[in-house]
């Protein structure tokens, strides 16, 4: 078995909270692979590029995290990597109803998929990528909620 999980998602933008998660688990796994990834279907704020750029910069410090974008279906992705280790964070109840419904989804076509959920730590908990944009979008102040890295791109798309 491999010691390489990949940790997917649209990280739009990327959180503090994903940070907290991905912290955790580079030190659970060898290779964390922070897959990003292209869903057109979520009108994102950023571009893929963008959000591939700014990770990259936001965990330029953990050597075993590595960043990519991807396009089409998790499941392709995880067997192209070979992979069979799903990292998902949790925030709460609502997460957890929604990932539990993903993981009989990923083990219909995956069937040998270990799913490893993280708990959010309680400072990071109550922030998601959705309501980062809305309060940016708003005028409001976000440099608490992301990290330098990704407020610096972020704020310069405002001038």
């Amino acid at each position: 078995m491999s010691n390489l999980a990949v940790f997917p998602g649209t990280f739009d933008p990327l959180t503090k909270g994903h940070l907290d998660i991905i912290r955790r688990a580079s030190a659970l796994f060898d290779k964390v692979i922070v897959a990003v990834a292209n869903s057109p279907s979520k009108h994102t704020f950023l571009t893929l590029e963008e959000r591939i750029c700014s990770a990259k910069d936001a965990l330029a410090e953990f050597s075993n995290v590595e960043v990519e974008g991807f396009k089409g279906l998790l499941i392709d992705y995880l067997k192209e990597k070979q992979c069979n280790v799903l990292v998902r964070g949790l925030r709460n109840a609502t997460d957890y109803d929604y990932e539990a419904q993903l993981t009989g989804m990923y083990r219909a076509f995956v069937p040998e998929l270990e799913i490893v959920f993280l708990q959010t730590s309680p400072d990071y908990s109550f922030i998601s990528s959705t309501l980062v944009r809305e309060i940016f979008i708003h005028g409001g102040d976000i440099s608490k909620l992301v990290p330098q890295q990704v407020f610096e791109l972020i704020i310069s798309q405002r001038k």
